[in-house]
């Protein structure tokens, strides 16, 4: 048994450190239930879990949250405008998430695929000195898509 101190009480039975742990006013926790004989500890609990809860917020706090941004695009956007979503597109890499990048084909567009993939080409070699393809360009339905991810620092 140890105390509130973290100094050795020894070997007492379950009865004696019931009542030693009622009399200093704290609880009695089992700390290392496998050992033998079992080590129990004299302290207050209810302090103890809230301090493991705010080392557990602490600690979640400063995980790194990445997130999955989309940029749509059609097969036969101008120059401006894709200048303007590689922009954003950057953008959204530069705070570390992770970018969709879309093809939206309408019509008979869907009849030209290659527009699309050549629209998503030009973008990886844009984005290439801070980000690497995660998904490569696939076709689903309607839509052309590919995922790109920033490079670990």
């Amino acid at each position: 048994m140890i105390d509130e101190e973290g100094e050795q009480l020894g070997v007492l039975s379950l009865d004696e450190a019931l009542t030693t742990a009622a009399e200093r006013g704290f609880d009695l926790v089992e700390v290392s239930p496998n050992a033998e004989p079992p080590v129990c500890r004299i302290m207050d609990y209810g302090k103890f879990k809230y301090q493991a809860s705010k080392k557990a917020a602490e600690a979640k706090k400063k995980t790194a949250k990445v997130e999955l941004k989309e940029v749509k695009m059609r097969p036969k956007t101008e120059e401006h405008d894709y200048n303007f979503k590689l922009k954003n597109a950057r953008k959204f890499l530069d705070a570390g998430n992770k970018v969709k990048v879309t093809i939206m084909f309408r019509g008979r567009e869907v009849t030209h695929p290659d527009y699309g993939k050549r629209l998503l080409e030009k973008l990886a070699v844009d984005v290439q000195d801070i980000a690497q393809i995660e998904a490569p360009a696939r076709m689903a339905g309607r839509f052309m898509s590919m995922v790109v991810a920033p490079i670990k620092k």
